[in-house]
């Protein structure tokens, strides 16, 4: 039989342990799986499944290449084939342990054969702010999954906000109008579900777990070219600016900036294109103080037609919606949420980073020749 498979994420612990709880209560014959990676450093990942009445079994996976979630991917899918088989179970909620991020997991699940229905983040709104703001390394929080682990808690967290399209919220007596606001700006089209023993919801948790869910669409919607990203937005005291210009980036001058902008904002994504680099796609990805740049490939306007067929029709879309005679789909496209944004001040450092009128009538051959200030970041 085909077994619906729910993936619940999250760095929030106790949010995320009520939301597979609520989907244990509220979907019959539901199981849950969880591989607890704090047991990696004794080289062994603890397995647990149980239901709504307790722990059905337990069992341990040695680590693969000294990776937890090596360990966790080797095991998952074999334990979820095995629910499947045995026919028993109605759904199969696999609780992600604190770090691990939903996308690749949800990727695994589904290139097995299996049936991913729903991805879903667990949230606790007071705790929001604080996580994008901890630009830690995952293994100072005792949260790395292996030992070459390089993510902070706030690009850990960001990502597993923005991928899922559902947001279970736990009660949170300490959250407040700006903070519920904050949520909504980072992902507003996300479906927030309250998930607390008084909750009134016109929709069930339940529901959502059962309602499916398109890996590919998934993937595509985080790429920077078709990204949904959030719109304008101020309300709370939070504010989301959306800046796009078509003009590029001066590198040096905004290299100088860079420290600047990565701390205007809790949160700041996008994609944005250099001067002297007008093939390449940039990303953006800032959290917690901490900014990553790197390459998303080539711009559609640099690749020769043939290599069109090759793209994924979501991206030619895109891109054919926005398309300038002159420049193709390069737009610098860059979006900053948080809490007491100086939206002008930062819009006016921006538009200072551009080419000025004189060098943008200069021409491409002559932006070419513009000292390379992004080549150390990108390890070009």
């Amino acid at each position: 039989m085909s077994l619906p498979v729910a993936v619940v994420a999250g760095l929030h612990t106790a949010a995320r342990t009520a939301a597979v709880d609520r989907l244990l209560a509220d979907v019959p014959g539901s199981v849950a799986l969880h591989h607890d990676l704090a047991t990696a450093a004794a080289g062994t990942v603890v397995r647990t499944v149980r239901d709504r009445d307790g722990i059905l079994s337990t069992g341990e996976t040695p680590l693969v290449n000294d990776c937890a979630c090596c360990a966790l991917r080797e095991d998952l899918v074999p334990e979820l084939r095995r629910l499947a088989d045995a026919g028993t179970a109605r759904l199969a909620v696999v609780e992600l342990w604190d770090s691990v991020e939903p996308r690749a997991m949800a990727e695994v699940i589904a290139s097995s054969g299996l049936t991913v229905t729903s991805v879903i983040t667990a949230v606790d709104p007071a705790l929001v702010l604080p996580c994008l703001g901890n630009g830690d390394d995952l293994a100072e929080a005792g949260l790395a999954a292996a030992a070459t682990d390089q993510r902070t808690v706030a690009d850990t967290f960001a990502r597993q906000l923005e991928y899922a399209p559902v947001l279970a919220l736990a009660d949170s007596p300490e959250a407040d109008d700006e903070d519920r606001e904050l949520l909504a700006q980072l992902h507003p089209t996300a479906r927030r579900i309250p998930i607390g023993a008084d909750a009134r919801s016109p929709e069930s948790l339940a529901r959502a777990a059962l309602a499916g869910f398109d890996v590919e669409a998934a993937a595509a919607a985080q790429h920077p070219a078709c990204a949904l990203l959030p719109q304008e937005a101020d309300g709370h005291g939070v504010s989301t600016l959306v800046w796009s210009r078509r003009r590029p980036f001066h590198p040096e001058r905004l290299y100088a900036a860079l420290e600047d902008l990565t701390c205007a904002a809790a949160r700041s994504r996008g994609r944005f294109w250099l001067a002297d680099k007008p093939e390449t796609l940039l990303h953006w990805d800032a959290a917690g103080g901490a900014l990553c740049v790197e390459s998303a490939g080539p711009w559609l306007a640099a690749l020769p037609d043939a290599a069109w067929e090759t793209v994924p029709p979501v991206r030619r879309a895109a891109a054919a919606l926005d398309w300038h005679p002159e420049h193709g789909d390069r737009r610098t496209h860059l979006v900053f949420t948080s809490p007491a944004l100086d939206r002008d001040g930062l819009a006016r450092l921006l538009e200072s980073c551009l080419l000025t009128d004189a060098e943008y009538a200069a021409g491409r051959d002559s932006w070419r020749k513009l000292p390379p200030a992004f080549d150390t970041l990108l390890e070009v």
